[in-house]
Order: C-alpha cells, then sequence, then structure tokens
C-alpha cells in the first residue's frame, strides 16, 4: 500500500497505478501503471506532475492523442547540479573547442572542488586569478579561463533555474592588458624563402609553412584534415569538425581554395598520408594532438625566423589581406574568424568560392 495517491509499493519502489476513464480506454488501455521511484518523495513528486498532466488530457469529452508517460517522467527527474556534469552539458550542447573550458574546469576544481553550482562564492574565483597569477599566467590566459568557468555557470543557472550572481561577473584582474606583446608577422622574403626550404625537404612538418600560410587556417584546422576533407580536382579544403577535432567556433567551418605553394605543399603531404587522415602521426587514441605539431614546427620557425611562430602565419596572411584591398567580412569569412562589425555580416551566404580563390590568388 501507499498512501500517495494513485501509486502502490511493491519491494520499496513506487507504481503509479490507476484506472484510465472510459473515453480514453482507446489509447491507455483499462490502467496505467509504472515504474516511478525507490524515493517516496521523489515518488510523490512525479505522479503528482504525472496526475495534473493526464487529467489536462482527459478533461475533454473525448481524447484524440497518448501522452507520452516515461518521458513526462524522465523531464521532471532532477538533473545533476554538480559542476563538472554540468560543464559536461554545457560543452556538448555548445559544440564548441572544449581545450579552454576543460583546462580552466580542472585548475578551478583542483583548487575550489566539484561542489553543487549554487555553492561556489566570490572568493572561490578569487582564489583561482590568484593561483593563476603565481604561476606565471599571462592576463589574457587568466581573462580566457575565467569566461569560461562565467559560461558554465550562466547556463548552469538557467538550466536549474537558480537565481544567483555568476561569482566570476565583473572580475578584475591586476595589470590586465599590461603584459600583451604584439605578435609579430613575416616578411615576403621570409615567407618565399620557407616556402621553397619546406617544398624541397618534403618533410610533412615542414609543409604546415605554406599550408598555413597561404590558406590563414589555425594549425589543427590542417593537421586534423580528412582525406575526405580535401577536393584535389577542384583544389579546395573542406574545414569542418570530425571526431578527432573540434572548431573554435561556427564561423570556423568553411571552405577554402588552394592555390599557389598550398596546392604544391597538399600534394606533397598527400603522398605521406593514410587512407583516413592527411596527419596520421598526430592522431592519438582518436584525438588531434595539435600541441605536438606545434612543438615540431615552432622548433623549426623560431630557430630560422627570428623566434616566429606558426600562429604568426595567420597574422601574417590578415595583414596579407588587408594589403590587397580585401574587404574585412571577407577576411573574416577566410580565417573563420568571428566578425563583430555589424549584425548584418551573419546575413546571407557570403562570398563565392570564385571571389575568394580570386582575392587569394592575388597574395
Amino acid at each position: 500500500m501507499s498512501h500517495i495517491q494513485y501509486t502502490i509499493c511493491r519491494s520499496g519502489s513506487y507504481y503509479y497505478n490507476r484506472r484510465v476513464p472510459k473515453h480514453a480506454v482507446k489509447y491507455y488501455g483499462q490502467f496505467i501503471r509504472c515504474l516511478l521511484s525507490t524515493d517516496i518523495h521523489e515518488a510523490k513528486a512525479y505522479a503528482e506532475r504525472l496526475s495534473d498532466v493526464l487529467e489536462g488530457s482527459w478533461s475533454g469529452s473525448s481524447v484524440s492523442y497518448k501522452v507520452d508517460i516515461p518521458a513526462i517522467i524522465n523531464s521532471f527527474k532532477p538533473t545533476s547540479c554538480i559542476l563538472s556534469d554540468m560543464a559536461e552539458e554545457y560543452i556538448s550542447l555548445k559544440q564548441i573547442d572544449e581545450k579552454s573550458p576543460r583546462s580552466a574546469l580542472a585548475t578551478f576544481i583542483s583548487l575550489a572542488g566539484d561542489r553543487d553550482v549554487s555553492l561556489y562564492s566570490r572568493e572561490d574565483a578569487k582564489l583561482l586569478i590568484h593561483h593563476l597569477e603565481l604561476k606565471g599566467n599571462k592576463t589574457t590566459t587568466i581573462r580566457r579561463r575565467i569566461n569560461s568557468l562565467s559560461a558554465i555557470l550562466n547556463y548552469a543557472y538557467s538550466e536549474l533555474d537558480l537565481d544567483k550572481r555568476n561569482p566570476f561577473t565583473r572580475l578584475f584582474i591586476r595589470n590586465e592588458g599590461h603584459d600583451v606583446f604584439k605578435r609579430g608577422t613575416f616578411s615576403k622574403e621570409q615567407l618565399m624563402a620557407g616556402y621553397d626550404k619546406a617544398l624541397k625537404s618534403g618533410s610533412a612538418v615542414k609543409l604546415l609553412m605554406p599550408l598555413l600560410g597561404e590558406t590563414g587556417c589555425r594549425l589543427s584546422e590542417i593537421v586534423g584534415l580528412r582525406i575526405e576533407d580535401i577536393d584535389m580536382d577542384n583544389d579546395l579544403i573542406h574545414i569542418r569538425p570530425n571526431a578527432a577535432r573540434r572548431l573554435k567556433t561556427r564561423a570556423s567551418e568553411r571552405i577554402l581554395p588552394l592555390v599557389g605553394y598550398a596546392k604544391v605543399a597538399m600534394q606533397q603531404v598527400l603522398s605521406q598520408a593514410n587512407e583516413e587522415w592527411l596527419y596520421p602521426r598526430y592522431m592519438k587514441s582518436g584525438n588531434c594532438n595539435a600541441n605536438s605539431a606545434s612543438a615540431s614546427i615552432n622548433k623549426w620557425l623560431k630557430r630560422d625566423f627570428d623566434c616566429l611562430t606558426a600562429h604568426c602565419l595567420r597574422h601574417t596572411m590578415r595583414d596579407r589581406l588587408r594589403a590587397v584591398e580585401c574587404p574585412m567580412d571577407m577576411i573574416d569569412q577566410i580565417g573563420g574568424w568571428r566578425s563583430v562589425a555589424t549584425i548584418g555580416v551573419g546575413y546571407g551566404k557570403g562570398y563565392s568560392l570564385e571571389a575568394i580563390r580570386a582575392v587569394m590568388t592575388k597574395l
């Protein structure tokens, strides 16, 4: 027996048990019986919720549809309030590059623990800043970690309907921005010398230089290319997410032409690829190890090009596009940058491949 209306208790489990009115028997049968919970308080909440929905469905003189009883019960079950669980849910739903939020999350949990999201305080957030400062992180890195955690908590508070101030909101970082240095760019002569050396070497690592320099791509976007992403018949590459690596932003998904040195370099790298990946050496346990690729290419670039790095090639591409008077929104489309110029930038399909190829050929 059970004192909860429309329930019975059997072996410690509570079941919803109710006779169906005659006008609804066609859809539900004569009785509804389904498992609710082994916890009396949960069972009571689920039974009341289910009764409200069913009675609403049966309120008319006839019934024309059947409500999904298991879905109603599952939708009413409480979700986890633990930070790590909410973070996993957030990352999965947003489908963003998870490197930054996971790094921020791991550091924060090591300092403040993996707790109910409602329990974190302003002091916990300040502790993270202090810890990162002591480790020598740049202020831009600290701000990026804060923003990642703030986004996760905002999502959690919204999903859990919590009226709570985000402890990461409006946090101040000592001397923020004062440690920023302007990343260098390659000269035309350095690019030509580097490209020629890469093509003569036949090294898949060195060939990253013309591939990055002549497409403006991020390192992980090239290293994580699948063979099916490369269309040599039309001299195109498709930058899109896959099982081994996500993209940084939604704007990062794009199609780019291969012209000049990039086309020649791609042909050489393809001869060293396997059936699935362009750079199989950087695929470990199903993940793209872009950090390893970065260390390899940067060792050469820093030595031969005055400490410039692979990411400097991306900055160089932006300058080169400006030099040929490429429209700003086309520059953003080529590089997969998120445009913040105007709302109208996001309207329409963007520039055609022919227009982009014409600009990149000028370079």
